[in-house]
């Protein structure tokens, strides 16, 4: 059964959209606050909506929001535009999320990616962090006509059903092929059909089911790879092995910079310093970059 998008949401969306700098160049909204769940427990109408906002120029966008939105922002705020896209580009997934934000009389969250980054997630699945969130049902609310992103939405699409197609069992039922991707078609399961199919993967994919596969010393080149694997009678599980590589470590790095962005509230950094080794070398990066970017006067004076 197809999920119904919630009456009106359009509207609402657009009008939570109207208090963002307007310069994006693709949003979008997903999760349970946007489609209708099954059960009795869900709540759409109290739901928390989920946004993820994709701009051309990070920098300029935060730099317009932190006048608009100062208030959503953690404390890295005052450090400034510049040291919150070094924090977005070069950390965890690519993404910025201003989390449980209160906006226009709903909770949301919204997350910030530069253009080029997500073109990159989608054409070779560095990380699958944005890019595995739309192949799932999202709704878009607004995008320009930049070709380059409107093809590598299409090129996502289409990965996702080979990378589907190769995991699913040579028979299958109409709720396995739904449950791996929507709108998948059956075709040569044969070890040539396989092969061809592994050819067209992101490279990012085939070089993990590269490492995955690859013997220590023995240094195979992929296509020799991949050519096994098509032979391999878990061929489906071994790409499993090889989407896993890349989705845990994004997810992980993803999550602990959602320490330093997450909301406005004071932390207490030092018990997360104690709990967390890995929130320790992410403060040493942040101080390295912030030696590379010093913060403007004015945010010297907001520490004062």
């Amino acid at each position: 059964m197809a999920l119904q998008a919630l009456q009106s949401s359009g509207v609402a969306f657009r009008k939570i959209l109207s208090h963002f700098p307007e310069e994006l160049s693709l949003a979008f909204a997903y999760g349970s606050g946007v489609y209708r769940q099954v059960g009795p427990s869900s709540d759409q109408k109290n739901a928390m909506l989920d946004f993820v906002f994709t701009v051309d120029d990070p920098v300029a966008w935060h730099s317009k929001n932190l006048k608009k939105n100062w208030n959503h922002y953690s404390f890295l705020k005052v450090l400034g535009p510049k040291i919150i896209t070094i924090v977005q580009n070069n950390y965890g997934a690519g993404v910025y999320y201003n989390p449980l934000i209160m906006c226009d009389g709903r909770l949301i969250k919204y997350g910030v990616i530069s253009t080029s980054i997500l073109i990159e997630d989608l054409l070779n699945w560095n990380n699958l962090y944005i890019a595995g969130r739309l192949q799932k049902p999202v709704k878009i609310i607004a995008m320009n006509e930049n070709v380059a992103l409107r093809s590598a939405l299409d090129k996502n699409l289409k990965s996702a059903v080979t990378t589907a197609f190769l995991m699913l069992p040579e028979s299958f039922s109409e709720e396995d092929l739904f449950i791996e991707i929507a709108g998948l078609s059956y075709s040569d399961k044969s070890p040539e059909g396989q092969f061809t199919q592994l050819m067209t993967l992101p490279k990012t994919l085939q070089q993990q089911i590269n490492h995955v596969m690859d013997p220590p010393g023995k240094n195979r080149d992929v296509e020799e790879t991949l050519l096994q694997v098509a032979h391999d009678p878990d061929c489906g599980e071994v790409v499993r092995r090889g989407l896993s590589a890349i989705v845990r470590p994004s997810s992980m790095k993803q999550s602990t910079k959602g320490i330093f962005t997450a909301g406005s509230e004071p932390l207490c950094f030092c018990t997360l310093f104690f709990r967390s080794p890995f929130v320790v070398v992410m403060a040493v990066v942040l101080l390295a970059a912030l030696r590379q970017n010093p913060p403007s006067p004015t945010c010297v004076q907001f520490f004062s």
